[in-house]
């Protein structure tokens, strides 16, 4: 089938690469000149696994990109839409890039086609999108507009197309969901899991996927509560950790506890500094803002938003507890991505503390595997330097804080960390270590929801101090 993928960045390049890789003759459109020509040199702009190779697979096969937005939907049947839906002042989401595609297209139909919504957008969309482009004179029984979204995690959403735990689809017409059905065939049908170049399947991975349809307006809402609902989860798990710190227990028996709960479950149930990134923080002040529009007063997002901004406080009382002066202490901090996997500092909590701790007046040299540039532009703070290894960030610093979860922080040698610090103390944000290792490692080691580990020849610490 040939496909138009309006909008190249981490929903549309993602979305446009699988889709050929899937056997799709695909249109990736932009309007941004510059970024075109890097994909049309097979550069990927993003952070993902598996995209690299998809893109050196197919850019000269299966997978074009242009700036012509009339070209490209004239030559596809279906069109997806797939650009940024930022947050307004109110907390709704900007849909002028939606509306702008929209018109777009209706002035290049000529034939039946399927409009898409790829990007996270709120309830009743799709009949905006409908209309403008009715305004805009496409004919009405030459397109359809349907809602597909997306449920792909950064760092490994080659891996979420590919595999995905379920495909929506929403559709008001049979004409629109046979369409959108024909599109996933190969993933719905099992096929592409057979051809020898698909790429490795993920654990636990259910082959193949279920295909839900619905209405567009459930799908609309499918994909905000899903987010929601993640981010609670989050959110929940990290203030009982803020209860297993005040009595003494330990979070991880406690998620050991909750989540052998087959109603529960155990993912998303990872105490840390909070939930960042492009999609929670977005979607989570578009869904109130929904709710609220709608006449529903739902008080529980502004609660799980409030625990995730306290987190971040939270951390930085450890740092205090166990630093007391902040001002003209050398931090190391491992960790700029919102999370380990990817390159994106959209939200980070891990930059938002960074930010804080320079307002403290603290020096800070940072290493990230792939966020660092990313950072640079926007904290300009000449107090961050930025080094080329974690041993390098860590070399004479009063403590080293692990602020993401990339996979290499997890195994650090940690003889020669102890021998890189100034004073021997780590503070883990993400629970990347056993407190009881790093104590016997002559470590003092302060975590998330985990009683303090400190070596039993250590005299000079007042951890109770707050």
């Amino acid at each position: 089938m040939k496909l138009a993928v309006v909008g190249s960045g981490h929903v549309g390049l993602v979305a446009g690469a699988c889709f050929a890789e899937l056997g799709h003759e695909v249109i990736l459109v932009d309007n941004d000149p510059a970024r075109v020509t890097a994909l049309q040199r097979g550069e990927a702009p993003i952070h993902e696994q598996f995209l690299p190779e998809l893109l050196e697979r197919h850019r000269h096969t299966r997978l074009s990109f242009t700036g012509d937005l009339a070209a490209a939907v004239q030559a596809s049947r279906v069109i997806f839409i797939a650009v940024g839906t930022p947050p307004a002042e109110d907390g709704a989401a900007d849909l002028s890039y939606v509306e702008s595609v929209a018109r777009g297209i209706a002035g290049s139909i000529h034939s039946y086609k399927v409009v898409v919504e790829k990007s996270t957008v709120p309830v009743y969309t799709s009949n905006w999108i409908r209309t403008i482009m009715l305004r805009n004179g496409a004919p009405p029984e030459l397109f359809d507009v349907a809602s597909n979204p997306e449920f792909l995690r950064e760092g490994s959403a080659v891996a979420d197309f590919l595999f995905p735990d379920r495909i929506v689809i929403g559709a008001d017409t049979v004409r629109c969901a046979t369409v959108l059905r024909d599109c996933y065939l190969p993933l719905a049908g099992g096929s592409y899991y057979l051809c020898p170049g698909a790429i490795p399947t993920p654990d636990q991975a259910q082959v193949p996927p279920p295909l839900i349809e619905t209405t567009a307006k459930s799908s609309e809402l499918i994909k905000h509560a899903s987010n929601a609902f993640l981010a609670m989860k989050i959110s929940y798990i990290n203030a009982v950790a803020s209860i297993c710190e005040s009595v003494g227990a330990n979070v991880e028996q406690v998620v050991r506890g909750i989540g052998s709960d087959s109603r529960i479950g155990p993912r998303f149930l990872r105490p840390g500094i909070g939930y960042g990134g492009s999609c929670f923080p977005k979607d989570l002040t578009a869904f109130r803002a929904v709710a609220r529009e709608s006449g529903c007063d739902f008080r529980l997002l502004d609660e799980v938003i409030r625990i995730n901004e306290e987190q971040r406080q939270r951390f930085l009382g450890k740092v205090r507890k166990a630093l007391w002066i902040l001002k003209g202490k050398r931090l190391a901090v491992l960790g700029l991505a919102f999370k380990g996997g990817t390159d994106d500092v959209r939200e980070s909590p891990a930059l938002a503390i960074v930010q804080a701790l320079l307002r403290e007046g603290c020096e800070i040299a940072a290493y990230d595997p792939a966020a660092a540039s990313r950072a640079a532009e926007i904290i300009t703070d000449q107090r961050l330097t930025f080094a080329k290894s974690a041993y390098g960030a860590a070399e004479q610093a009063d403590a080293l804080l692990i602020l993401t979860d990339w996979e290499e922080f997890a195994e650090l040698d940690l003889s020669r960390l102890h021998t890189a610090l100034r004073y021997p103390i780590v503070i883990d944000g993400r629970n990347l270590y056993d407190p009881e290792k790093m104590a016997e490692n002559g470590l003092v080691y302060l975590s998330m929801g985990r009683p303090d580990a400190i070596p039993e020849k250590r005299t000079d610490l007042n951890l109770k101090a707050a």
